[in-house]
């Protein structure tokens, strides 16, 4: 399979919402409220400060994505890119759907220009996606990751 790799635009939103709830349903047995879903992913399809999806299609059909989102290095003076909200659907697994959409966001990282890497974070006991993540070139990082709900 080779898809097609696009940016997401704002008719993809009841599909990417889909694979985000599945996506937190897989990785974190978590279920989301839809329609806190949606609103959220069609805040950033409507906003590119928020950040971007591209996905991934076949035969007219999307089978991936993936969502960047910025942060600011002072210390290096430039953007790193986060790379949220992966998924692949199911059936397409194994294909090249997710190396596509990686292959495709460092290219745009390169012609931005200004990108000074790339982080993600993944859940400690899911192996394979470590070790894909391993395979494309990342390394574990030192550092522990935090949160404090403020709402």
């Amino acid at each position: 399979m080779t898809p097609i790799v696009r940016n997401a635009v704002s008719s993809d939103a009841a599909a990417i919402a889909e694979f985000n709830r599945r996506l937190a349903l897989e990785t974190e047995k978590k279920v989301l409220d839809p329609a806190v879903l949606f609103a959220g992913v069609a805040a950033v399809l409507a906003d590119p400060t928020r950040g971007r999806y591209f996905v991934a299609e076949d035969k007219g059909e999307v089978v991936g994505q993936m969502m960047i989102t910025y942060e600011w290095s002072d210390w290096r003076n430039g953007w790193v890119w986060w790379l949220q909200s992966v998924y692949v659907r199911a059936d397409a697994r194994g294909r090249g759907v997710f190396r596509s959409i990686f292959e495709h966001v460092v290219e745009e990282s390169k012609r931005a220009g200004d990108v000074i890497g790339m982080r993600l974070y993944v859940e400690r006991d899911n192996r394979p996606a470590q070790a894909t993540y391993l395979r494309l070139g990342f390394e574990e990082m030192h550092f522990d990751l935090y949160h404090l709900g403020v709402s």
